[in-house]
């Protein structure tokens, strides 16, 4: 069965439009585990875009699962595109109250892995955790925003707490936890008193991981996520305007986790 395509129109951005089309015809079935996605050529011509909206919108599709590429065959529908990705049109996330809901997801993960990382963490890996909190404090002092820094801190955290499941949530969410982790480090880099927060709720964290006190973990880092959202909501009106929105675009278009 041959596919077509409706052409775009302004609007949302070229690259979701033409994403969300091929979305729906997999996930209805009209392109099955397997097939073959048409060429670019075919998709520029149908959608009557450029190769770049193209090729953004097929960088989605791949971050969400639903299709790869094969080398020099071309790109094929996932075998196990049946499992629905987790994905949200751009008016519902690049917002200040959707960062703040998607640090509400973290509140709750964080303070599951802290709790489980203060369990059964073992020396070697609370010196990683010890090396990746000066990781940020370098990348800081460096000028740099540290979100790379940060995002590998709480993973550090995570991979203590030795549970798989747990990880490969974090890995599925990775695309909107990174995503809301740049715009609260630019929020809270504009304050010293911000900044100085932080540090404190990190160096909390990590003492009680390593001190083996899991209820102490688990205020530490939900403490620190209740935080990170009062300092959201006392972000000058002009962060967003100016800024906000512009580094929450990864919670639109996926970016990678940092290796």
């Amino acid at each position: 069965m041959t596919t077509r395509f409706a052409p775009v129109q302004s609007g949302d951005r070229l690259s979701e439009q033409v994403a969300r089309q091929l979305a729906s015809e997999i996930r209805q079935g009209r392109l099955a585990p397997g097939d073959r996605l048409p060429t670019e050529a075919r998709l520029v011509e149908q959608f009557q875009v450029s190769r770049t909206v193209v090729r953004e919108a097929l960088s989605r599709l791949k971050s969400l699962g639903l299709v790869s590429s094969r080398q020099g065959s071309g790109v094929f529908v996932h075998e196990q595109a049946g499992f629905a990705p987790l994905t949200f049109e751009s008016h519902e996330i690049a917002s200040r109250a959707a960062v703040l809901q998607i640090v509400e997801v973290r509140r709750a993960l964080e303070a599951q892995t802290a709790e489980l990382a203060a369990r059964r963490r073992d020396a070697d890996q609370v010196g990683r955790i010890h090396a990746a909190l000066e990781a940020i404090e370098r990348a800081v002092a460096a000028g740099e925003d540290g979100v790379d820094e940060d995002v590998l801190f709480h993973r550090a955290i995570a991979e203590a707490a030795a549970n798989p499941f747990l990880m490969h949530t974090l890995d599925y969410l990775s695309q909107f936890l990174h995503g809301a982790t740049r715009v609260t480090r630019a929020n809270e880099s504009r304050r010293r008193d911000f900044a100085a927060a932080v540090r404190r709720e990190h160096t909390a964290i990590v003492a009680a991981i390593e001190d083996g006190d899991p209820a102490r973990a688990r205020q530490a880092a939900m403490r620190h996520m209740d935080n990170a959202m009062r300092r959201i909501e006392q972000a000058d009106p002009g962060f967003w305007r100016e800024a906000g929105v512009q580094l929450a675009q990864p919670l639109i278009t996926p970016q990678d986790p940092p290796a």
